[in-house]
């Protein structure tokens, strides 16, 4: 096995590869790095006026997964960047989960993506290059999978390790899919289970069992390719992806994009394996407070639901979580056969509806 020593020789540093936790290197924890929606929304606000641009279908004027240029030929081009630091402490893992959370933004307009660039910061006092190297290898094994090359990137020396793509992708514009087009009626689906943010936090405790491990990789490194497929049903009215202000967040910017409000069942949405065994002894990321405090007074709950519990899952930060998808009733037979098709048919079961807008942006029934 490789030993890995400092420049510094008088730090007597000396280590094992696979005995350095990246997520020990960082502040945050994939999605559950972006910043909080009322502090984003400060950010983003603008005295200026941007010159109209004809062919941009998707931009800064909706909080949407992607920005969206019609190339005037009957198809867009879908550009979208996303990065964080460590989920979690295997880097070869680190850049397969950061890379299809990247790709998934294509995904997620019902696109195809076809190139991405890598964003590397990494603190080379810290850590050595060879993990670097590997967090590459698990960005290209991804965008393998995708059916696309890693064409290139951008590097720096930063004080906390970050990575994440810039993706390309291509869409038939009369395929293409927003986030706030959702009608009053639709049925809602999610494409995977809730509460890898909080599995993920485990881990970075280091209480996290070794069998919830495996379930919390694959479903952070399987890639949403369904997305593609979706965007060709015309019944798919509105859809976006479930990461880092959790199911609660993005069904309310879903919402009020659309100008409605929605109604959930608490006790239908997915759940992956363990989760709840950790929310008992209070395991939750630091996010989930943030994204809570942003949208807590849109939420409204039916007497009988766990509430503590609720508060504790559905805000808590998705890293490449599955897509959330607005369905009118004519078109979810065709959803349900598509999801089985593909292996998800455990997500053809529909979670909630979107209503017209009422006091609350959404409500959490039984």
């Amino acid at each position: 096995m490789q030993l890995l020593y400092s420049e510094e020789e008088s730090s007597g540093y000396l280590c094992r590869m696979d005995e350095i936790k990246l997520t020990q290197y960082s502040r945050g924890a994939g999605c559950g790095c972006k910043i909080a929606p009322q502090v984003l929304d400060e950010i983003l606000k603008t005295n200026s006026s941007s010159p109209a641009i004809k062919n941009l279908l998707v931009g800064n004027s909706s909080k949407d997964d992607a920005a969206v240029y019609d190339l005037e030929n009957g198809t867009a081009l879908i550009s979208t960047t996303d990065f964080f630091m460590p989920i979690v402490d295997d880097a070869f893992d680190f850049g397969r989960i950061a890379s299809a959370n990247a790709i998934s933004d294509v995904y997620a307009m019902g696109g195809k993506p076809i190139l991405a660039i890598a964003i590397l910061g990494w603190p080379i006092e810290k850590l050595p290059a060879e993990l670097a190297q590997r967090v590459l290898e698990g960005s290209r094994k991804i965008c393998e999978e995708a059916g696309i090359p890693l064409a290139g990137g951008h590097s720096i020396d930063s004080a906390e390790p970050i990575f994440g793509l810039s993706v390309n992708g291509l869409v038939d514009i009369k395929n293409l899919k927003k986030n706030n087009t959702a009608e009053a009626g639709d049925i809602l689906f999610i494409t995977k289970p809730l509460g890898v943010g909080i599995l993920s936090t485990a881990q970075k405790r280091g209480v996290l069992k070794e069998e919830h491990l495996p379930v919390m990789i694959k479903q952070m490194t399987q890639l949403n390719k369904i997305g593609e497929f979706l965007g060709k049903i015309d019944g798919v009215t509105a859809m976006t992806d479930i990461t880092g202000f959790g199911l609660l967040g993005h069904l309310i910017e879903m919402a009020e994009g659309s100008g409605l409000s929605a109604e959930i069942s608490y006790s239908l949405l997915p759940v992956a394996e363990g989760v709840k065994e950790y929310l008992s002894q209070r395991i939750v990321p630091d996010a989930t407070y943030r994204n809570w405090n942003g949208y807590s007074s849109k939420t409204g709950f039916e007497k009988g639901v766990n509430v503590m519990e609720a508060f504790n899952l559905l805000p808590d930060p998705q890293t490449n979580g599955g897509l959330l998808i607005a369905v009118n009733e004519g078109a979810v037979d065709s959803v349900k056969k598509l999801l089985k098709e593909n292996g998800l048919g455990k997500f053809a079961q529909p979670v909630g509806v979107m209503k017209p807008a009422a006091e609350k942006t959404v409500f959490v029934k039984q």
